[in-house]
């Protein structure tokens, strides 16, 4: 006992006196002038006996540099940077009763050689592949300038966008949307389409995201990374966008308007980092509906077809803001605020021909012709802030912590009057559907990082609060008195909470050409629903998701990679909702009080292949959803379908993703991204009294090529294409859009001007148009919606970047590249 307590006496002694006898070496290098950071500066550590590197470094985007573990001696550091004087700086004699060394700034002089003869160019590619995503630089899609973050998605492979704005990954309606990394609870398309596409930087599509992410969404995550300033600079962005007339009115009530604007201004000086946008933007839009729908009840049968306008008048601003503080190099503190309005009123004014006919002798036993003017008026409100703290410890390893406030307001209100038709002087019907469906929700998240050997463990905690409520009516006008009546049948109030509770942890490292990401989430999660006087339901689960992601380079040139990961897609309110809600003349729309999520397996197998010229990337993938959800149609009465949200079975998917982007010649790139995949629905309806068994091979095509016709010069051509797709009940048609932009740079690039032909159809291409087609034992319904096509649009951007001098060098020109 006494020879093991000596021992380890002895060890602790020598552990002890070696620690002692390593030190710390902390500085900063910076501008001679100016004074700001030189950030990622090259700084080296030599042994001043006989010059060999002890070890190198890169700074930090401020300038700050550490040597950890240095060891009793005499040295010198070498600091260099593009654009600038190498600069040798002696120290002095490190002893033992030292163990942290703080240096004076190391000040680098600028090289005016350098700075006159070097000038780096180089043009970034349109998609960057990584292990677990793939990410679009927004700037190169020329047709999305003055847009939405929608303008920009639908321009990737793995996103379609049809003609109603639906928005589709893989095929799939359910994908979680990040801002900078911030997920959000509100609707994902309520959101895309009010971000600005001026201030996007990137796109990632994560299609098989890690256990560090939330496990909602089926198809994946988007995540939108916003544009920032560069270190020690300010910067002012202002947009502008206006419209030409509409060349196709379609005989709408009002002629569209279109116009926007957008600014914003950074600054990044040394411990701050700030940044305030703000947005505008009005785009209407002409169009028409055509369709039938046909029921039969009792051997009678009831046929409506219908004719008229359906255009959109839409607005949108938002205001952001953010703001970090860094004290020192341990400590990060910041805040963010993002508001957003969105309004949209659809306005569907309709010629009604319905004729009744009896089957049995073929005798027409009623007929009416009547107008239905339909405007339904939607707004949202959002308003999202959260407040980050990340403090780094000496051993590499960090914590962060983050708590995120979502509110979303969501209003709405449709007005249905029936008049006589030709003269619409009578009023058969009036109707009035307002309805409020506010959500709050708040998260606390915490976060650890260490690394062990040559790896990365994460693990963490995240509590999420969310609760919507609803109030749906539904009033109908007593033409003898003149009064509104609320009809209880078609009105509710309803209440979901969703509670959870997440503990995750993954490992990440790099063996020689592998790269593996493993990871397992835990989660807990609570579902309270009331709707009405009705009982409260309440769903829980106790669920894991796995996820991991492989790649290995196989060689210079040639990635290959696999991943895996479980998903949830959980259930709104609206369908949740068992009561009717009456929006239109001729449909109903109800939910499911025990409807159960969706539970997705995600697996795919993919390759990237650089070449000189660009890069092409190939992913397989297999996509298992049980307990899909499906909007299907039953018969309410002989002239009105009920739209029900129902589980409807298991969904499964095959599909291959695959995308290029080639420079052809220094004048001409192309862009090109395509996704097939084979889509099957298995299961029964309305308590498995209808059975279920529909496939189909669905592909798309998102591409641009760009012509450079000089440097400041360019022309652009851009077609997004969906096939067409079965649905639970029948079929989608095929969906096109062709656009065209030319952008014009002036000033040395820090003004721009486009004009973009959008839609573009020249009544040849059918361009903007999709038939929906639905189809039961007991009714049919098909409707072609033809939205307007030829639209121009005028773009004028202009940068005003009062950069500091480091931020001039060509250094920060590689930093721009990426490279």
């Amino acid at each position: 006992m006494k020879l093991f307590c000596f021992l380890a006496i002895a060890l602790l002694s020598i552990f002890s006196a070696v620690a002692q006898n390593k030190i710390t070496i902390t500085g900063s290098v910076a501008d001679k002038e100016t004074r700001t950071g030189l950030p990622y500066c090259s700084v080296a550590i030599f042994k001043s006996s006989d010059s060999s590197l002890v070890n190198g470094v890169l700074a930090s985007e401020q300038g700050n540099f550490k040597f950890d573990n240095i060891t009793l001696g005499q040295y010198y550091i070498e600091a260099q940077y593009i654009g600038y004087s190498k600069l040798f700086y002696n120290l002095s004699t490190l002893k033992s009763d030292q163990s942290v060394i703080s240096l004076p700034a190391i000040l680098l002089e600028a090289d005016p050689r350098t700075l006159k003869e070097l000038n780096v160019k180089a043009e970034r590619q349109t998609v960057e592949n990584k292990i677990d995503r793939q990410v679009y630089r927004a700037d190169k899609f020329l047709n999305s300038l003055g847009g939405t973050a929608i303008d920009v998605l639908k321009n990737t492979p793995s996103v379609t966008v049809n003609s109603e704005g639906d928005i589709t990954m893989r095929g799939s309606s359910g994908f979680l949307v990040l801002i900078n990394g911030k997920p959000v609870q509100t609707d994902p398309t309520l959101v895309l389409n009010q971000i600005p596409a001026n201030s996007i930087e990137n796109i990632e599509v994560i299609t098989s995201p890690s256990a560090r992410f939330d496990p909602d969404g089926k198809a994946g995550i988007i995540n939108i990374t916003t544009k920032a300033t560069q270190p020690g600079s300010k910067s002012l962005s202002v947009n502008l966008q206006g419209g030409l007339p509409a060349i196709h009115k379609y005989n709408n009530l009002h002629n569209p308007l279109r116009f926007g604007s957008d600014a914003t201004l950074s600054l990044q000086a040394n411990k701050w980092d700030a940044s305030l946008s703000a947005s505008y933007l009005r785009s209407d839009i002409t169009g028409r509906r055509t369709g039938n729908v046909n029921t039969t009840i009792d051997n009678i049968f009831t046929q409506f077809p219908s004719d008229g306008e359906r255009s959109f008048i839409r607005k949108n601003y938002t205001v952001r803001s953010s703001v970090s503080f860094k004290p020192d190099q341990y400590n990060t503190f910041s805040a963010g605020i993002y508001k957003g309005y969105r309004s949209q009123s659809r306005r569907a004014d309709i010629v009604y021909n319905n004729t009744k006919t009896n089957l049995s002798n073929g005798n027409v036993i009623g007929r009416i012709t009547y107008f239905n003017s339909n405007v339904a008026s939607k707004s949202t409100d959002i308003t999202l802030g959260n407040l980050d703290y990340l403090h780094s410890f000496t051993n590499k390893s960090f914590i962060s912590l983050s708590a995120l406030v979502e509110k979303a307001d969501l209003d709405g209100l449709t007005t249905n009057i029936n008049l006589d038709q030709p003269n619409r002087q009578v009023v058969l019907q009036s109707t009035r559907n307002p309805s409020a469906n506010p959500l709050k929700a708040f998260r606390l998240k915490a976060d650890y990082t260490v690394t062990i050997g040559k790896g990365k463990l994460q693990t963490g905690y995240q509590y999420r609060n969310q609760i919507q409520k609803g109030n749906f009516q539904y009033m109908d006008l007593d033409l003898a008195s003149g009064l509104f009546i609320i009809v209880p049948e078609f009105s509710s109030n309803t209440k979901v909470i969703n509670r959870i509770h997440s503990l995750y942890s993954q490992f990440s490292a790099s063996q020689g050409k592998l790269e593996y990401v493993a990871g397992l989430r835990y989660e807990y999660s609570t579902r309270a629903f009331t709707a009405a006087n009705q009982p409260v339901r309440n769903l829980d689960l106790s669920n894991f998701f796995p996820s991991a992601n492989l790649q290995y380079r196989v060689s210079k040139s040639l990635l290959a990679k696999a991943g895996y990961s479980k998903r949830i897609q959980r259930s709104t309110n609206s369908e949740l909702n068992p009561f009717p809600e009456r929006e239109h003349s001729e449909t109903l729309e109800s939910g499911d009080a025990d409807i159960l999520p969706e539970f997705i397996d995600l697996t795919e197998l993919g390759v990237v292949k650089d070449f000189q010229r660009g890069s092409v990337f190939a992913t397989l993938y297999n996509q298992r959803i049980k307990n899909v959800v499906n909007r299907v149609n039953s018969v309410y009465n002989d002239t009105i379908l009920n739209r029900i949200y129902t589980n409807a079975g298991l969904a499964t998917s095959w599909g291959l993703e695959i995308g290029t982007s080639l420079n052809v010649t220094k004048r001409w790139q192309w862009y090109a991204g395509a996704n097939m995949y084979q889509y099957q629905i298995k299961g029964a309806l309305f308590d498995k009294n209808v059975n279920v068994n529909t496939s189909s091979l669905v592909y798309s095509l998102n591409a641009n090529t760009t012509f450079k016709i000089w440097s400041s010069f360019q022309l652009q051509w851009t077609l997004n294409y969906l096939s067409k797709r079965v649905t639970a009940q029948g079929e989608d048609s095929r969906f096109i859009v062709p656009a065209m932009s030319a952008k014009k740079t002036f000033l040395k690039g820090r003004m721009a001007a486009s004009l973009q032909w959008q839609n573009m159809d020249l009544g040849l291409l059918g361009s903007n148009r999709q038939r929906i087609t639905t189809l039961g034992k007991d009714f049919f319904t098909t409707t072609n919606y033809i939205q307007e096509t030829d639209v121009f649009l005028l773009n004028i951007s202009y940068n005003l970047n009062q950069l500091s001098q480091k931020a001039k060098l060509p250094a920060s020109e590689f930093g721009e590249k990426e490279f």
